[in-house]
């Protein structure tokens, strides 16, 4: 198992666009800590590339890998291994290249120039991303043998979490306004890894005209230490469930 982790994690840290998303990151991130005084405007315009940009890179740099490692993934399962080692392997080194490319060019700018609290939730959360979407996309894609409509689950799946859901929460919000929707709102924000995300960096901020409906939920359910224990709670199931349901088809799939 580690001979295959360390096999995938050598192989994707030579990608070049592996590299060139690493150092857009810290350009970015250097810019923006550099280039600007107020430091909560610079952590605010970080999050939105990290709730953006890394969810996107991530499930969509996972699909396409995973469909060309195709032929040596059934190499694999040929030899006398377990599926479950070998789509742990594929799946842990892939998100070990992009956990190490985001700590290179957003964490380690963060942590020099600015190195608060909030600044390592930001880390965090935009680790946990990373680690959710390639397990999305790893299921996604033992799901769909083929390429395109693989890469298109994944392009409509961050579509989905990025943009779509929020409008749905505002439109069923919008819809069913005369009754009581505190605890239906709590559960909606759960459902969606990225609005967690951006609730826990902004219970921290205290932005509260940042935060929407289902954040203001959080914050007076929970409270702000509370709210971010739970953010990070849902975050950690988001990361187990789509990789043990990838397992699970993996293992019954005929290759």
């Amino acid at each position: 198992m580690k001979k295959i982790i360390k096999y995938v994690l050598l192989d994707i840290l030579r990608n070049r666009i592996l590299v060139s998303y690493t150092v857009l990151l810290l350009v970015v991130s250097m810019l923006l800590l550099c280039l600007t005084d107020n430091s909560t405007k610079a952590l605010l315009s970080l999050l939105n590339i990290v709730l953006i940009v890394l969810p996107l890179v991530s499930i969509i740099f996972s699909t396409i890998y995973y469909y060309n490692a195709s032929a040596f993934i059934e190499l694999l399962v040929c030899q006398p291994l377990r599926r479950t080692k070998i789509l742990l392997s594929v799946y842990t080194g892939l998100a070990l290249s992009l956990l190490i490319a985001f700590v290179v060019g957003v964490g380690v700018p963060l942590m020099i120039f600015d190195g608060s609290m909030t600044a390592v939730l930001l880390i965090l959360v935009g680790m946990a991303l990373t680690v959710i979407f390639s397990a999305l996309a790893i299921l996604g894609s033992v799901i769909m043998r083929d390429k395109a409509r693989g890469i298109g689950v994944a392009i409509l799946a961050w579509f989905y979490f990025s943009l779509l859901y929020d409008g749905l929460v505002l439109f069923l919000l919008f819809q069913f306004s005369d009754y009581p929707l505190e605890k239906p709102a709590v559960v909606m924000g759960a459902l969606n890894p990225i609005d967690l995300g951006r609730i826990i960096v902004l219970l921290r901020l205290d932005s509260s005209a940042m935060m929407g409906y289902t954040g203001a939920v959080f914050a007076s359910f929970f409270g702000s230490v509370g709210g971010m224990l739970t953010g990070f709670t849902l975050l950690l199931l988001w990361m187990g469930w789509p990789l043990c349901c990838a397992l699970r088809r993996f293992n019954r799939k005929d290759l």
